[in-house]
This record gives C-alpha cells, structure tokens and sequence, in this order.
C-alpha cells in the first residue's frame, strides 16, 4: 500500500557535501546499529539539494520499507538539531535508577567500615555493614550487593579479606 504524497514539505532536506559524505561513511561501514543505518539512508535519499536524490517522501517510505512517520521525524530532527542529533542518540537527564548512596552516604559507610566491628565479629561482613546502615538510618535499603560495590569503587576490599 502506497503512503500519501505530502505536497508541501515542511522540513527539506538539504545537504552539504561534507554531510553526504559522511553518511556515506556510515552506510559503508555496515556494522552500525539497523535504526541509525536506515536513517543515514533517509536522509541521502530525501537530500533534496543540487547534487542530492530528492526523493519524496513516498518513494523513500516504498523503497526502504519504513513508515510515514519515520520519514518525517527524520527529516524534522536534521532540520532542527542537525546531523549529529539525528545519528547519535540522545543522553538521559537522570540515571534509570537514582543511586543509593551520595557522596555523604558513602563517606558515612566507610567510615563504618574501617569503625570496630560488632562484638563477637572479628571484621566488618558485607551482610553485617547492609543491616548496619539501615539500622542507623543511612539509607532507606541496600544489599549487600551496592556496599561490595560502593566499598570496591572507593578503596581496596582489603578489610574484607583479613589483610588489612
């Protein structure tokens, strides 16, 4: 099924020969990412300056089996964020999951690591520091998991071996 001509464009793409050639470049290395590739292929096609395809948007839909929608998010992007917007991919704001400890939180868990251990332990475990920090109200929870690894981050996990 054929896509709708759209008769005016509102985004045209044109592109300089520096911009041709590298998603030339990125076409011809093959081993990028589906989505990116077929952008870079978009945009070559929908080039609509001197020495570009110009091809509408229904015969690109057509020949690289894509959607209406594609073509247009793709054409909009490289009009107003440009080359590198439409090829790279887009930082987060904030980590998927906000992290347990800050930098007071970790402070406060080594200085209860290097602290004496309870009684009737001869060394701090990774099981008893994850029941001690929440006991004492660092942080809501943790396992012993994020300790090892907030502890590895910051210093050797020599106390934990005996040898230190």
């Amino acid at each position: 099924m054929a896509a709708k001509e759209i008769s005016v464009k509102r985004y045209v793409v044109k592109l300089c020969e520096a911009e041709r050639e590298r998603l030339r470049e990125v076409i011809g290395k093959g081993s990028l990412p589906a989505q990116r590739l077929l952008k870079a292929r978009i945009m070559l096609k929908a080039d609509a300056s001197e020495a570009g395809e110009g091809w509408s948007d229904g015969e690109i839909i057509e020949a690289l089996d894509t959607s209406v929608s594609m073509v247009y998010r793709v054409r909009k992007q490289l009009v107003e964020e440009g080359l590198d917007a439409v090829l790279g991919r887009k930082q987060r704001m904030t980590p998927p999951v906000a992290p347990i400890f800050d930098g007071e939180t970790e402070a406060r868990l080594i200085a209860l690591a290097c602290s004496t251990p309870p009684d009737g332990y001869a060394r701090w475990t990774l099981r008893l520091l994850e029941e001690k920090v929440v006991e004492l109200g660092i942080v809501e929870r943790a396992s012993d998991n994020t300790i090892g690894r907030v502890l590895k981050k910051t210093f050797s996990n020599r106390i934990f071996r005996g040898n230190g």
